[in-house]
Formats: C-alpha cells, structure tokens, sequence
C-alpha cells in the first residue's frame, strides 16, 4: 500500500521533473525545444520555462548548457580514441570552435588541455584533492535507525601507500534492471545516508522489497557538476507488475558489459576506491567508460554490519573496448 503523502501534489511535480530530466540527459546531442519538454513533463507550455527555472534554480538553457559540458568533460576523460569535434557533436555543439570557447568558458582549459591532464586530476582526487564521498552505504540500509550518523570528511583519507586496493576486477555481463527510484539532487556525502533513512527506507518496507536488490546511481562528477546540483537515484529493483506513484518513478538501469569490484571495508575507503579504479585499473584494462552511469549494487542485508562498520557493495563501471 502507498504511503499518503505518496499522492502529495509535490511528489507528483518531482516525478514529472525527473522524467524532464532524464529526457534531456538522453539527448543531449539533439536540440532541445521548450515545447516537446513541457510535453513530457505533461506541463503547460506556456508556463513550463517559469516551473523548470523556480525547480531547478537555473533556467532550461544554463541547464542543457552546463549538462553539455559536463557530459563532454567526462567524455574527454574516458574516451580517448574520439576526437574533440566528436566530443562537441555528440554533446549538441554544432562546431568545434562554439563547443572549444564554452568549454574554456566553463572549465578554464581548452577541451585538449582537459584531456592531456586527466591522469594527473585522478591522481589528485586519489590523494585528497577532491574528497568526494561516492557513497555513505554505512549510512543506507542495516536497520535505517541504528547506523551511524558520521559521514566522509577532509580528514578521512585511507593510507594505501601502494596506490592498490587489491580488488578483484571483473569483466562481466550484467542484466538490464527495472527499478524504483527517489532522486536526491544536492551535495553528495552524508546527505545522501539522510536521504535512504529518511525517504527511500521507510518507502522500501512499506512496499514490502525489503529484501530487493539495491542501487546508488551518481550521476554527477562533484570535481564538475557543482554540489548542489549532483544528482543521486537510490534504486529498488522491482517486478513488471510494480507500478510507482508519488515522487517515485520507474526507469531501467542498462545492462551490458561492466567492470565490477566487491568492495568491503570501511565506509572512509570507498571514494578511493572509486578512483583508484578509474586511474589504476581502467587505463591498463585495455577497456573505456560509456556513457551507461556507474552505480554501487547492493543487497540491504549485506550492506552494512553495524558490529564492525564495514560496508559490502560491488563498484559497476560499464565499459566497452578502447
């Protein structure tokens, strides 16, 4: 049974926002027009650039704009074989010359120079340099009420003097997934524990999937997209008779070829992880990103035991060959 508030007329503008949003990640290298968006928000057109701007704190053009970019900037990170004027059709630019000044504009580098200093910037995330904490599991599931209330800060920096995590990477394939997902837009870190307490667990068990297959999905790079603006889905996997109301929202998480890494130790660990695989093992692997999201794959029993602190997940990055 739904929880009251799941009809709450908010719930229902964050859904219809949410499939705005996931539409134009979709196509990002498409125009975007004002009136085909309000329609899949099911919105007034007339009135739909008023509610994005009041929703988003920025108007639909900062926002495709900066989503352009920042989608480039991963882009150039990971997919070295493509060219920049690739990089700027693939993201919506229409010329290498618009696409070179807005990046500059942007990021303060040329898309070139972004490139050529990627392996130092991941370098610089690994030793601190950008703190990021990718996931707070210790914070997710367990018994909701009984985890701890400590996040990842500055100073939590895991001593791996050797730079390996020793994790066993594996290449493999991984289903398509059919979930339910809450989004958290914002800071990642210790909001995003508050967030599984506070508004996807109690969901979860009044839905009876509290032994369901769980997801964390970061969409945002936080060394990029500004804090405030990251999104986060905590995902659900649900059967096809499950239908979603309120702020929830059903989607399919992609399945195909993924490097995937248990991880289990300390919540502290994770972002380091995280980096590590991108910086270490990924550049060796003979093996790229694409554009499918990363995510943390978990099961609620198995997340979090609350004797040790320790958190258990599998890190899924897709790849496909260089």
């Amino acid at each position: 049974m739904n929880r009251p508030n799941d009809q709450s007329p908010r719930a229902e503008y964050t859904r219809r926002m949410n499939r705005v949003l996931n539409y134009i990640d979709a196509h990002l290298d498409q125009p975007l027009e004002l009136a085909q968006l309000a329609d899949v928000a099911n919105f007034s057109r007339f009135h739909f650039h008023r509610i994005f701007q009041s929703w988003m704190g920025e108007t639909l053009g900062d926002y495709a704009r900066r989503r352009r970019l920042e989608k480039a900037a991963f882009r150039l990170s990971c997919t070295p074989p493509e060219s920049v004027l690739e990089t700027a059709l693939a993201t919506g630019f229409g010329s290498g010359e618009a696409f070179a000044r807005a990046f500059k504009l942007r990021f303060g580098c040329t898309p070139t120079e972004w490139r050529r200093d990627t392996r130092e910037r991941l370098a610089s995330q690994a030793l601190g340099g950008d703190r990021r904490a990718q996931s707070n599991l210790d914070q997710v599931l367990g018994k909701y009420d009984q985890t701890p209330q400590t996040g990842i800060g500055d100073d939590d920096i895991s001593n791996h003097p050797s730079g390996d995590f020793n994790m066993d990477v594996k290449v493999i394939d991984l289903p398509a997934a059919r979930v339910a997902y809450h989004r958290h837009i914002g800071p990642y870190g210790p909001g995003i524990g508050a967030f599984w307490r506070g508004t996807v667990a109690p969901w979860v068990q009044s839905h009876g999937l509290g032994q369901a297959l769980c997801y964390g999905v970061g969409y945002d790079d936080p060394s990029i997209t500004p804090p405030d603006k990251c999104r986060y889905d905590a995902c659900v996997t649900v059967p096809e008779s499950f239908t979603a109301a309120g702020s929830a929202d059903i989607t399919t998480l992609p399945g195909g070829r993924y490097a995937v890494a248990r991880f289990e130790g300390q919540p502290t660990a994770i972002a380091d992880a995280w980096t590590r695989m991108t910086r270490n093992w990924l550049p060796s692997s003979g093996l790229q990103c694409d554009d499918r999201p990363c995510f943390e794959m978990f099961t609620p029993e198995l997340a979090f035991d609350p004797q040790t602190g320790a958190m258990t997940c599998d890190i899924c990055i897709p790849v496909r060959p260089l």
